[in-house]
């Protein structure tokens, strides 16, 4: 049950992400009941692979850049979190999920949104008793 809660929780956070910013963005209508119908499935895609890159990819990064995360006092972090996004976004391309991600500002700010969203999603609903 967690997963699902916690996927369902990163795909609100990277709806958000893709509202936010125009350079974040899903292939598809763009309005009413069109849109959510035909971009649910890629936005729970996205969450999945931006999961597993979040288990996979990303542990090796942050070992490997451990240095630069000390030297910068942990800002660092939000490079790798972006470089993440950036990642995510060209798995899906390959994948042919629909999902793009222009310029790295952008990953910046949308991984910053994407991790405040998920934070506060997990603060009201996975609350551990």
């Amino acid at each position: 049950m967690r997963l699902v809660t916690w996927l369902l929780s990163t795909a609100a956070a990277v709806a958000v992400a893709a509202w936010l910013f125009d350079d974040i963005w899903f292939d598809g209508p763009t309005v009413g009941m069109d849109e959510v119908r035909d971009k649910l499935v890629p936005l729970l895609l996205v969450s999945l692979i931006l999961g597993v890159v979040s288990v996979v990819v990303r542990p090796v990064v942050r070992f490997l850049s451990l240095p630069f995360i000390v030297l910068t006092v942990g800002l660092f972090l939000l490079v790798i979190n972006a470089a993440m996004l950036l990642l995510t976004a060209a798995i899906a391309g390959q994948l042919d999920v629909g999902f793009h991600v222009e310029g790295f500002w952008t990953a910046l700010l949308g991984a910053v949104v994407i991790t405040v969203v998920n934070g506060f999603i997990d603060m009201a609903v996975l609350q551990d008793d």
